[in-house]
């Protein structure tokens, strides 16, 4: 089963992060997707721009119209993901546990729908 882990986080953070805890995290993300490798889960993944840089959009009464930012105001946001395939929600489970991620925001497990 595929399983998006969708990552939380409060992005404040890595700004006042010091140079030190941001090669640690860099280090710290780079051995969990060795270990997702390892296991071989892993399908995909990438981090995403700050929620400042996000667009939201929006259809009514057939016209687009567009916010920038996130669509709400949140303390954690969602800063990145991995797109992984494991037997069951436990290996899952064990997947979004081991990751970084998970040590200071939230992790979300979502499956992925087969079209």
């Amino acid at each position: 089963m595929k399983y998006a882990l969708l990552i939380y986080g409060d992005e404040s953070g890595g700004a006042n992060a010091t140079d030190d805890q941001r090669q640690a995290m860099h280090e710290a993300y780079d051995k969990y997707g060795a270990w997702l490798a390892e296991k071989g889960w892993v399908r995909g993944g990438e981090p995403l721009h700050d929620s400042a840089q996000a667009t939201t959009v929006r259809v009514r009464g057939g016209a687009t119209v567009t916010t920038d930012g996130p669509f709400a105001e949140t303390k954690e946001q969602l800063g990145g993901f991995f797109l992984i395939e494991t037997e069951n929600l436990d290996e899952a489970i064990e997947a979004a546990a081991a990751c970084p991620g998970a040590l200071t925001g939230a992790m979300e497990i979502r499956p992925v729908s087969d079209m």
